[in-house]
This record gives structure tokens, C-alpha cells and sequence, in this order.
């Protein structure tokens, strides 16, 4: 019955540490999306206040880049200001908009910045990720899950669409470049790796650095050639830092 359907829901929505919402931008009930929006979040915020509500203006490949601002702006203050007419203003904060699409690396953006919400080592991920980028003179790097191709991680400097697209697209061709040549049923190990020059003078470089996750860096020519042997060094430092953490992770959870 409805009863133990809503019960259901709210066993959900009281262990859930992220609560994802999809608003359809080509739906013609945008009215009644929004109703339901605003009883979605009062009711996760009375039952799990600590959760993460994300909001994902969704198929935002039907607008152009000023309609997909336009659009965000004008959800995010309608829904804001609806919470503070209900007093419920310490919500407001709580609340991430993105604009999404399946057609694009967007959706996998948004979810991955949801994973690095999510992870507890975030903080500490990012700040030997700050260091190789230092040591080694690199422009951005990625950690990946290499299944999800979601990144839980990156250094401190912004995050540019075109660069995640770059690093995103390693991680598919090495799995398809494993699947044609791979002789094992393991499509992504500790030998797993890859450099791919581009034409604009920039490497990519791609190394498995855990189980399931693949440092993937941003790298001038110019200096992938002159420092090639610091920057593995550097990775296999980062490598092994990392490893430390994951165990100590694992220990506080036994």
C-alpha cells in the first residue's frame, strides 16, 4: 500500500548521504516538477538534514550555454526562495544545481562531484595530488574510478569541461585498446598505462595507481620529454601515499 511505500522511501532518504533530483527541461509540468521538488527536499532536510541535495536540470542539451544559465538561475532562485517562504532558509545552503546530459561528459561531471562529496579523504586525496602537480610541473590531474569513469578526486585548480572530457576519453580508449589485445580476463592492472601526444602540445598520461583507480594527468610536451623520469617517480611517491591512506581508511573501519 502507499503507507509502506512512503516507509520504504523514508528508510531510503534517512541513510542516503546524497539525494540526486531530476528536473526535465523539455517537460511541459515544470510546475508540478518544482511542487514536487519542494516536498522532496523539506522532506529529506526534517528526516537526514546532513544529506547532500543535488539537483540536476536535465537533457540540457536542448539549450544553448546562455539558456542553460538562464534556466539555472531561474530554478535555483525560484526553489531558494520558496524554502525561505516555508522557513527554511539553513536548506538553502545545502542545495547543488547542475546542468546535465547523457549526450555529453556533463552527467559524469555531476556525479563525479558528488563522489568527491562523498569521500572522506577527499581533503587529504586532493592535497598529494596539489603536490605532484607542483613536483612535477603537470597543468591537471584526475583520479578515476575505472569502472563508473567517475573522477573522486583532482587537484585544487578549476576544473575545465574540456580537460575532463580529455582524461575521461583515456580511460575509453585504454578499456577498448585492452579488450582488442588484452589476453587476460583483467582489462586494467598494475601495468596499465598510456600516453597519448595531442596536437595542441599537450600528453596525456594515464597510469593505475590502485585497484580500480587511474591517475590520469595533463602534461605541456615540453616537459612530459625533458622530466619524464621525475614524473614517474612522482606518480610512483603518489602512488604509494595513496596506498597509505586506503589502508588507513580500512583499519578505522574494521
Amino acid at each position: 500500500g502507499e503507507g509502506g511505500a512512503d516507509g520504504g522511501v523514508d528508510a531510503v532518504m534517512m541513510d542516503c548521504k546524497a539525494l540526486v533530483y531530476l528536473v526535465d527541461v523539455t517537460a511541459e509540468d515544470t510546475e508540478d516538477q518544482l511542487n514536487r521538488l519542494h516536498h522532496t527536499i523539506a522532506r529529506v532536510s526534517r528526516m537526514n538534514p546532513s544529506a547532500f541535495i543535488e539537483v540536476f536540470i536535465h537533457k540540457a542539451d536542448a539549450l544553448t550555454d546562455d539558456q542553460k544559465l538562464l534556466c539555472q538561475r531561474e530554478l535555483q532562485a525560484k526553489v531558494d526562495g520558496e524554502l525561505r517562504d516555508a522557513d527554511m532558509e539553513q536548506v538553502v545552503g545545502q542545495i547543488s544545481y547542475q546542468t546535465t546530459s547523457i549526450f555529453d561528459r556533463s552527467i559524469y561531471d555531476a556525479f563525479s562531484q558528488i563522489a568527491q562529496k562523498l569521500n572522506p579523504e577527499r581533503d587529504i586525496v586532493g592535497n598529494l595530488l596539489d603536490i605532484l602537480v607542483n613536483n612535477s610541473e603537470m597543468e591537471k590531474t584526475f583520479l578515476f574510478d575505472f569502472v563508473s569513469k567517475l573522477y573522486i578526486a583532482t587537484d585544487s585548480s578549476p576544473v575545465h569541461p574540456q580537460d575532463f572530457e580529455l582524461c575521461s576519453d583515456t580511460i575509453e580508449v585504454v578499456i577498448d585498446v585492452s579488450h582488442i589485445y588484452s589476453d587476460t580476463k583483467e582489462k586494467f592492472d598494475a601495468k596499465s598505462g598510456a600516453t597519448i601526444r595531442l596536437t595542441n602540445g599537450l600528453v596525456l598520461y594515464m597510469r593505475e595507481v590502485s585497484e580500480y583507480l587511474a591517475l590520469v594527468c595533463i602534461i605541456r610536451a615540453e616537459t612530459f620529454d625533458a622530466s619524464l623520469g621525475l614524473i614517474e617517480y612522482n606518480v610512483d611517491v603518489f602512488r604509494r601515499a595513496l596506498e597509505t591512506t586506503i589502508e588507513s581508511r580500512n583499519a578505522l573501519q574494521r
